[in-house]
């Protein structure tokens, strides 16, 4: 792909963040009461989507809070909840808007809670979280080892989740300020669909992509759809299928781009260097405009994500 590079004289102070992801279990609280308030939450947070979506320009934080903390709290959701509430529905509309979307359909049973409604206790390896008037103790399910390396950091909020299996996930963002460093080397790297070619100034290195691999599966379902006309609506069996090649595909891209860019990351931290990328900025919305092919073929191309 062409692009312009641009090279960096320090890696500048910044701050990261490190996620703890595990599963949990109720420690004595009902299953059901946990996916109730979960539901609760979707639906005030969808509502509040639904209002803000009709206007022409959003409101500030302080003015979503002059129009929704009011009638969350007569909800019964407790002062910061109601924040966390309007706070992430104001950031899906805005992203969609950007990006040219469709008013966002919330589908996912999940809650955001900050500091004053949660309590994380790493050492019991034990989450308390406060909804409404209810409270309800997790135990992580993870390996000691894992949780360790978290103790000491400073955490912010709290993403408790139930999948379609009834399970329980517990996401805690951790942040933590890295050194900045005088890069010894550069490492430049050309993303392309099929491979990335990488450079430190001494060797070349070709590394294969899976975008091409998540591209199929992505084809294989719009075949299915194509196959069967309209009648996948209506058939289960078909819509599962489709579902499934897509959330493959899609888990493809995300799992391969975070590994990718883990590995390199490391790699650059070890070798004191800095990373140069091209710049591709609105490359499929270009791409679009000259063939539709070329633009499915960059549907998978996941850039920005990697």
């Amino acid at each position: 792909m062409k692009g312009k590079t641009t090279t960096v004289k320090a890696v500048p102070r910044g701050e990261g963040m490190l996620t703890l992801k595990a599963q949990g279990v109720l420690v004595e609280d009902s299953l059901e009461e946990l996916r109730e308030e979960l539901y609760l939450t979707r639906r005030a947070t969808q509502h509040v989507i639904d209002c803000l979506w009709e206007l022409d320009k959003l409101p500030s934080i302080n003015q979503a809070h002059q129009m929704f903390y009011k009638i969350l709290r007569e909800q019964g959701f407790r002062a910061h909840q109601a924040k966390q509430i309007y706070k992430y529905a104001l950031g899906i509309i805005r992203s969609a808007k950007e990006n040219g979307g469709k008013k966002p359909a919330l589908r996912k049973l999940s809650a955001r809670l900050d500091k004053y409604d949660a309590r994380v206790d790493l050492e019991n390896q034990v989450v308390s979280v406060k909804f409404r008037n209810k409270v309800f103790s997790i135990k992580l399910l993870h390996r000691r080892s894992y949780i360790e390396k978290f103790k000491g950091r400073k955490w912010y909020e709290v993403i408790i989740s139930i999948d379609r299996q009834d399970r329980i996930w517990i996401c805690i963002p951790f942040r933590w300020e890295y050194k900045p460093y005088k890069p010894r080397r550069l490492i430049s790297l050309d993303v392309n669909l099929k491979k990335i070619v990488a450079y430190n100034g001494r060797r070349v290195r070709r590394i294969d992509t899976r975008f091409t691999e998540a591209l199929y599966l992505k084809h294989r379902a719009e075949e299915v759809q194509k196959r069967h006309s309209y009648a996948w609506r209506r058939n289960k069996k078909w819509l599962e299928i489709i579902r499934a090649l897509h959330r493959k595909s899609r888990n493809i891209v995300i799992d391969w781009s975070r590994k990718f860019a883990k590995y390199i990351a490391l790699k650059a931290k070890k070798t004191k260097s800095a990373i140069v990328l091209e710049d591709l900025d609105k490359l499929w919305f270009n791409a679009s405009r000259k063939s539709s092919s070329l633009a499915d073929k960059l549907s998978r191309f996941a850039y920005r994500k990697l």
